[in-house]
């Protein structure tokens, strides 16, 4: 009997999206932008000391290859013929850095990831030396000194990982994003690898002037960084090399955007003042300036939104980052376990309908935008005898939404014009409850389109519209249509005012736990066997009793 045939559908186009839990792969039809299968993989994260956040680079490499197979092995029972997938597009959490061996392709050091807060005493040391009158720091990268980006997390493994200065010292060490890393390895690794990032990324290294899209030597030399380790900057979207290996061996990787910037491109946000937030282990806002950048004054980054193609001028984007939005529910599930899945908090929510007064601050790692202030740890205050998991189900998804607010306000006062709408992606969006309090704790209608997957499509879109490969055109009357999902605004504008000044007051109490011990100089011996919620569980027991957390009457 003959084998069935397969069936015509393409050009194809597949997507990596290596985020901070998980990996997934997933293949989009080009002229339709239909999502024809996909494979994730989730990630395990180190936590070595308290405030240190590591990945396995290792690990993470093997998940996109596990993630590409297994994606292609679901394609071809649909009898879809992988042959026709044309360039594959990489989208990836920003910031995170990786160093490894060029001459053995090992890792040096463990990715320390973008979250982690070892280096807050590299970033006091360091702000010492910034003049003043004169932030140049901030004036070529757009971007506050942070524990946040890359250049002060490659300045403390440089200071305190020995095999990583002695490779450097040989000549064998390269650095790199988790894009670069990737590429790296995908285009052969050891055996002729391209070491290269995209302007979306290295503009999050704070070694990058995102004004002549160049690293910078004043910047290099600030951090002390040698500019011989760092990757090539290629635009976001032209051929980098061929896949080695594996079932798409040869197809060409083409596409390279920051999770966030990937997401700008699949919502299409592609005119000045369009604006997006996507829900993952953050919460990230960017809104689109065009070609220049416009520098906050109420606590935003500017950085580098895309640049789709050699030739093509980048476009710039004002970004609200919240450091913990998804990741505070599975802080819930795999710290306090009040849930099992991620997907028991919209039920939990949607029970009691209220958090009944208790507001939570999910400050794990500092309060990022607006505020920048590392001293801020999690709170949940507000607590009763009458609360229980549920309310604290309901005020984590407050959490998310409250923290969106405070970074579209910030960002309504930069551009001048309130936004009359907020596009949504990410994986959260499909909480229906969320979208619900996001919509009226903004006062505005949110919009959602039916496909949460934007990050990859804009990883897609970016590869398929490659010079060489041309097989998806991003001109706006080729764009597809989609008719998008409307939560509008249920609750008075002052009940949403009251709530929010409520808030207001718990962020303020988060602030100022952490004084002049930081974690690099704790005593480990003291809190590594401690997760990270015990702190506040402890405080909960005392207050509520256990019997309220675990929900029994």
């Amino acid at each position: 009997m003959a084998a069935p045939k397969k069936a015509v559908v393409g050009p194809l186009v597949g997507a990596v999206v290596q985020g901070t839990n998980s990996t997934r792969f997933l293949v989009f039809n080009s002229k339709t932008a239909d999502l024809l299968g996909c494979h994730q993989v989730e990630l395990t994260q180190e936590f070595p000391k308290e405030g240190w956040v590591e990945q396995d680079p290792k690990e993470i490499l093997q998940s996109v290859y596990e993630c590409i197979e297994r994606t292609c092995e679901k394609l071809d029972k649909l009898n879809i013929d992988i042959s026709n997938i044309k360039a594959i597009g990489v989208s990836n959490q920003r910031e995170t850095t990786v160093i490894w061996d060029k001459l053995t392709g090992e890792p040096l050091y463990n990715a320390v990831v973008w979250l982690d807060l070892r280096t807050q005493s590299t970033v006091e040391n360091l702000r010492k030396k910034i003049p003043e009158n004169n932030n140049f720091v901030r004036s070529k990268t757009g971007l506050p000194l942070s524990t946040y980006f890359s250049a002060v997390k490659l300045r403390w493994i440089l200071d305190n990982v020995r095999k990583v200065q002695k490779a450097v010292e040989e000549g064998r060490a390269l650095f790199g994003t988790i894009d670069s890393w990737l590429i790296w390895s995908l285009t052969g690794g050891v055996y002729g690898g391209v070491h290269c990032t995209d302007v979306t990324n290295a503009s999050r290294t704070m070694l990058f002037n995102i004004h002549s899209l160049e690293w910078d030597k004043e910047l290099c030399d600030f951090f002390e960084i040698p500019m011989d380790i760092l990757p090539n900057v290629w635009s976001s979207s032209e051929i980098y090399g061929l896949m080695k290996a594996g079932t798409l061996e040869g197809v060409p990787i083409s596409g390279c955007l920051g999770d966030q910037s990937a997401a700008l491109v699949g919502q299409m946000c592609f005119q000045e003042g369009q604006a997006k937030n996507t829900y993952g282990t953050g919460c990230f806002l960017l809104c689109n300036t065009g070609h220049k950048c416009v520098f906050s004054e109420h606590g935003l980054l500017t950085t580098v939104a895309y640049q789709l193609g050699r030739d093509k001028p980048a476009c710039y984007a004002l970004e609200g980052s919240v450091a913990i939005a998804g990741a505070v529910i599975r802080w819930l599930r795999d710290n306090i376990g009040i849930i099992n899945t991620s997907e028991e908090i919209e039920v939990l929510a949607r029970d009691v309908g209220t958090s009944y007064g208790c507001y939570f601050v999910p400050a794990f790692s500092g309060l990022y935008a607006p505020y920048w202030e590392p001293t801020a740890r999690g709170i949940i205050c507000g607590l009763t005898q009458f609360i229980n998991k549920s309310h604290i189900a309901f005020a984590a998804l407050e959490s998310v939404c409250f923290q969106t607010r405070e970074i579209l306000d910030a960002m309504n006062h930069d551009c001048g014009i309130p936004l009359r709408h907020l596009q949504v992606d990410g994986k959260m969006t499909n909480n229906k409850v969320l979208m619900q309090l996001q919509a009226d704790i903004l006062h505005i209608p949110v919009i959602k389109p039916p496909m949460p997957e934007t990050t990859a499509l804009g990883a897609a879109m970016a590869a398929g519209a490659a010079e060489g490969v041309g097989v998806w055109s991003l001109k706006p009357e080729d764009l597809s249509v989609v008719i998008m999902e409307q939560f509008e605004p249920q609750i008075k504008a002052t009940e949403c005012e009251i709530r929010y000044s409520t808030w207001k007051k718990a962020v303020m109490k988060s602030m100022g736990w952490v004084t002049t011990q930081t974690p690099e100089s704790s005593d480990p011996t003291i809190f590594s066997s401690l997760p990270l919620g015990f702190f506040i569980v402890s405080s909960m027991v005392m207050l509520i009793g256990a019997r309220y957390i675990s929900g029994i009457p």
